[in-house]
């Protein structure tokens, strides 16, 4: 008997040594292109500390639910209502600091419960919603096209009565430190961050590298590792220095003194460093990467996205499945929300117009497959980056808003063409 053995694969060389993600890597040049695009329209005023500081705050909102759109669009399923329930739970936060506080509790605005009661109530509201979306869907059997094109028309005008149609507002301050703008965590604050990232990041590579050996996978060689955590490290860092570099307006920091009863040194200056809106951004892409990748209701969900009815026949309860994506979005919405509204600094009607498209468009451009079973975290954020510098960057060059809905909505079209394109070339499963 002639013994067949197979030969061992060729170890990788030069850059493919890296095996780094080549759609991730497509999306960052992306990105890079627009901002050095709209630099060189804009006279130098797009790549500048403060316009990238503003573009990472507005980002955020969009970016935390496009994180629960990745849920969506993997188990095959759509929301078009993410940006009206957006508003409601808004308004529910609103009215609960400036009413239901005051008048039900007597506790006004300035107390500490205030802030973290109207959140716990927004998020009670973001989950109640999803998961009536998500039980119409799962156990009545209603398309959830058909569903959350409803909720876009019901939510939206639950919110107008919620509020009798007035803008509400201010809102509590310390409800305001998580619109950005109004709450950072300082210079010093944001480098311990960003150091404690960078050792967080070199561990999860140790780790993972130590788990592929213990199973006899193959491995990256070492200089391969290095250059990774160099590449990971260096572009944390390097995000921190640049939110740093923004600084504080002087007028801002001598009204601070005033306050204070104190006289502002000359030549004080004070940068913003890392908004809160972007801490909350990236414990939620944290904790929704570790639901997709190790847990079991992560794993259900992306089999349930590759084959429904093979997860249903192997004993996934696929309908309360359902229940607890939408249910889950739900609560994703109101942690926008307060983003939005914090940002804002109040409640206005038109909070969150055109989100759900934006939000839809980010996952998609994100890698995500329509078809289902596919889709990454990181993948939605870097789509909703592009989204935001996309529409930030023509409003900077003077851009109609007519022609930059033209321009999203033509990019979104491209990006769907490109994923059909490059799943066909690399064989990728649709």
């Amino acid at each position: 008997m002639t013994d067949v053995t197979t030969p061992a694969a060729r170890p990788r060389r030069g850059w493919k040594a890296l095996d780094l993600d080549t759609r991730l890597l497509g999306m960052i040049g992306a990105f890079i292109v627009i901002a050095i695009a709209f630099d060189i329209a804009s006279g130098g005023r797009f790549i500048t500390p403060r316009n990238l500081f503003n573009l990472t705050i507005q980002t955020a909102s969009v970016a935390i639910m496009a994180t629960g759109m990745v849920f969506i669009i993997v188990t095959r399923h759509i929301d078009l209502s993410v940006g009206s329930v957006l508003a409601t739970t808004s308004a529910v936060m609103a009215m609960t600091q400036t009413s239901l506080m005051p008048d039900v509790l007597g506790l006004g605005l300035g107390h500490p419960l205030t802030a973290w009661v109207a959140i716990l109530f927004g998020i009670v509201t973001g989950a109640a919603i999803g998961a009536f979306h998500g039980y119409l869907v799962g156990y009545l059997a209603i398309p959830a096209f058909i569903v959350t094109l409803g909720g876009l028309l019901v939510w939206r005008n639950v919110a107008w009565y919620l509020t009798s149609g007035q803008t509400i507002g201010p809102l509590d301050e310390t409800f305001q430190l998580f619109g950005g703008i109004n709450g950072t965590l300082g210079v010093t604050g944001s480098w311990i961050l960003g150091l404690a990232a960078s050792v967080i990041t070199l561990w999860a590579l140790f780790a993972a590298r130590r788990n592929k050996i213990s199973h006899e996978f193959p491995v990256k060689p070492m200089w391969a590792e290095v250059t990774v955590a160099a590449i990971a490290i260096g572009a944390i860092l390097g995000f921190v220095a640049l939110l740093n570099a923004y600084s504080v307006p002087s007028r801002v920091l001598q009204r601070n003194f005033a306050a204070r009863g104190e006289v502002m040194p000359e030549g004080f200056t004070q940068g913003y460093g890392v908004p809160i809106s972007i801490v909350l951004l990236i414990v939620v892409a944290i904790v929704m990467t570790v639901i997709a990748k190790r847990t079991r209701f992560g794993r259900y969900i992306f089999a349930t996205g590759g084959n429904p009815d093979a997860a249903e026949l192997s004993g996934i309860n696929t309908r309360m499945l359902t229940v607890k994506i939408f249910a889950l979005m739900g609560v994703l919405c109101a942690i926008s929300a307060v983003v939005a509204s914090a940002r804002l600094a109040n409640h206005s009607n038109d909070i969150g117009i055109l989100d759900e498209l934006r939000v839809i468009a980010a996952a998609v451009i994100g890698g995500t497959a329509l078809k289902g079973g596919i889709g990454t975290i990181h993948g939605a954020i870097i789509g909703a980056l592009i989204m935001q510098s996309l529409q930030s960057g023509m409003a900077m060059v003077g851009v109609d808003a007519p022609l930059q809905n033209i321009v999203v909505g033509g990019v979104l079209v491209l990006a769907v063409w490109i994923d059909i394109v490059y799943r066909k070339r690399t064989g990728a499963k649709d």
